[in-house]
């Protein structure tokens, strides 16, 4: 693969790596702050969109059907499938990616907005086939989007400091969102505000999604590399998948535990559904269960960022994994830890138990949105972290492809197992795949860290 980058004197090239890291090191913090403002109001607006609540919860509301719910999902998921590689196809010959981000974000956002205004235009099968069609296409333009941002992420912050601005924008961004999304339960969607209060809700998404991405174009400094590769196509990238895991395993086995894990998110849109088993989905509880997942990230990234600098963010992973499978067993077990714990106490049969779940399952959905945000920023810090810098694009389509080629089938397949073999089967599926993910990372994956400082 080296004979696709452009050659450079041995003398001159230390020379430019040498001034490449000045000018990294000069405009760290102006960049920093770029990236932390971007993280705090546009991943807020994200988290938003995505939590596992308000979306899955506005489409039950719409068509009644968990298979729709899966559909949505997967539909956003599709659309990432081939984006990526195609996107770093694009983007890995360019001294300047951050255009290229720009536009890709900005895309991304106007299908937020689409889905917030569909709402108060559009009823009935046109709003669902409607909102259908901008998640696709959500998931179309997150493809390049997200190897962009990565490879921002990797030219402009050293190493030593990427785990320790994720956790500040997303404490930041975390607190914001999850006090957002308890407003929006409590008032917006409870109150219904101005008829559709889950497009308000959206649009408020929106908003924030669209700062966050004017204030990294603005600030942000990005250096020309010292190489890059030669513009190839993609066919002739695509053969060279093949020798990118032969080469290094560390990264195939990486791959391979990190898409496992995405496997076990299949059950992730119906978190909420089977929550509503046991408590009613009304606006205030939307944003209770929302608020605990949120929060979580809120209260757990900076020691998710912090560990990941100290020890490696392999093990930020593989705890991030434990977490996840102690909290879908939690909800799992949480009417029948109600029934032992909490029989008919607090006013009648109905009441204790109401209270109950709720109690159970806001732990539940906060020990979730714990491990969610450590996995999303172990495995997305980590793949950074494995080969050379001029294949970081391709890697990061590759880790990025899969994600969202598992990411799309999980959902579908978790709507068609929950609604023919129920929820607990759905549930212990994912947990299988998270535990086969865990044994993976610890017996087959070295820490990529420790092996660059040998």
């Amino acid at each position: 693969m080296s004979e696709a980058i452009e050659p450079v004197a041995p003398a001159d090239l230390e020379a430019a790596e040498a001034a490449y890291e000045q000018f990294v090191w000069a405009n760290l913090p102006r960049n920093f702050a770029g990236h932390f403002i971007h993280g705090m109001l546009g991943m807020t607006g994200f988290r938003l969109f995505n939590a596992p609540t308000f979306l899955p919860a506005y489409l039950h509301m719409l068509s009644g059907s968990d298979f729709i719910v899966g559909l949505g999902q997967s539909l956003q998921q599709l659309g990432g499938v081939i984006s990526p590689v195609i996107g770093a196809t694009q983007i890995e010959h360019r001294k300047k990616v951050l255009p290229v981000a720009i536009l890709m974000g900005t895309l991304m956002r106007i299908q937020i907005l689409g889905v917030a205004v569909a709402g108060f235009i559009l009823h009935g099968y046109p709003l669902l086939i409607a909102i259908l069609g901008f998640l696709f296409l959500l998931g179309l333009f997150s493809g390049p989007q997200s190897v962009a941002f990565q490879l921002l992420l990797a030219k402009v912050i050293p190493i030593s400091r990427r785990g320790r601005l994720q956790a500040l924008r997303n404490v930041t961004g975390g607190a914001i969102a999850a006090g957002l999304a308890w407003f929006a339960g409590r008032y917006l969607i409870q109150q219904n505000v101005f008829g559709n209060g889950y497009g308000v809700t959206f649009l408020l998404a929106f908003v924030l999604t669209s700062l966050g991405l004017t204030a990294l174009q603005l600030l942000m400094r990005e250096p020309e590399p010292p190489t890059i590769r030669a513009k190839s196509r993609i066919l002739d990238r695509l053969k060279e998948f093949p020798a990118m895991f032969s080469q290094d395993r560390g990264f195939m086995f990486f791959m391979i535990a990190q898409t496992l894990a995405t496997a076990g998110r299949v059950a992730a849109p119906f978190y909420i559904l089977y929550a509503g088993h046991s408590m009613q989905l009304n606006g205030k509880n939307l944003g209770l269960v929302s608020l605990a997942f949120l929060g979580a990230d809120t209260v757990t990234n900076l020691g998710w960022g912090l560990a990941g600098d100290r020890f490696g963010f392999r093990f930020t992973f593989a705890l991030s994994l434990i977490v996840w499978i102690g909290g879908t067993v939690l909800l799992m077990a949480a009417p029948s830890l109600i029934a032992v714990h909490l029989p008919g106490s607090g006013g009648g049969p109905h009441g204790g138990v109401m209270l109950g779940a709720q109690a159970f399952i806001f732990m539940a959905f906060f020990f979730l949105g714990a491990a969610q945000s450590g996995f999303l920023m172990s495995s997305q810090t980590m793949v950074l972290e494995f080969g050379v810098r001029d294949d970081i694009p391709m890697r990061l389509a590759l880790t990025t492809t899969a994600q969202g080629a598992m990411n799309s089938i999980g959902p579908l397949a978790g709507g068609a197992i929950a609604a023919t073999l129920g929820y607990e089967v759905l549930f212990g599926t994912s947990v299988a795949m998270l535990v086969i993910s865990l044994v993976v990372l610890l017996v087959l994956v070295e820490e990529p860290r420790y092996r660059l400082r040998q």
